[in-house]
């Protein structure tokens, strides 16, 4: 059996002698991700690491993968086909999510590290997720990095069913080139998500 990203890159970081969830392994896994040209996203969702769950049963404060055609994609100036997200919620018609792809990747690995204080257990497993309200996340000037993030997803325009990313593999996820940028290049999105920090 053919392993998946999240285990190759597990090995090489216990090779390596990096401890998980720390600023080193971060670091680590973000540099390893840089050095990836394509990833196989569908391949990702079908890892044997990913719970696949219905297009409307998510869970507040874990992360999920999946692919999306946005209703007004004709007046975006730009969008990601394959958002990674945090729920942070119901909204009409759908949910609102952290979709982490608009920031770059260095912002992403900060973010996450100030969101793991913010987790319901320091287990890493499949209970564990973060204790999210848009609300929290706009009254600290810890996670100001969110503001780009936010994103209203309709349930009705979301292509494939949910692919949950268990806890262990957030700090691989965040970093791995997935995003499917249309209309505009990572750099302008990242370049517009700075300014509105």
């Amino acid at each position: 059996m053919n392993k998946s990203v999240f285990d190759r890159l597990e090995i090489e970081a216990f090779r390596a002698g990096i401890t998980p969830r720390t600023d080193q392994s971060r670091a680590w896994f973000r540099r390893r991700a840089q050095a990836m040209r394509r990833v196989n996203r569908e391949g990702i969702m079908q890892a044997e690491q990913m719970q696949s769950t219905g297009r409307t049963e998510s869970v507040v404060g874990s992360m999920y993968m999946f692919f999306y055609d946005p209703k007004h994609k004709a007046t975006l100036p730009y969008y990601d086909q394959f958002p990674l997200i945090f729920v942070l919620g119901d909204a009409p018609g759908g949910f609102l999510g952290m979709n982490l792809h608009y920031l770059p990747p260095l912002l992403r690995q900060k973010l996450l590290k100030a969101l793991l204080d913010l987790a319901n257990n320091d287990k890493y497993n499949k209970r564990t997720k973060l204790m999210l309200s848009y609300d929290l996340l706009k009254g600290s000037a810890k996670y100001a990095a969110f503001k780009p993030t936010i994103k209203h997803y309709l349930t009705s325009h979301v292509k494939t069913r949910l692919a949950k990313v268990p806890a262990a593999e957030w700090e691989i996820a965040i970093f791995l080139p997935m995003a499917q940028w249309k209309k505009a290049s990572a750099t302008q999105v990242y370049r517009d998500s700075r300014k509105m920090i």
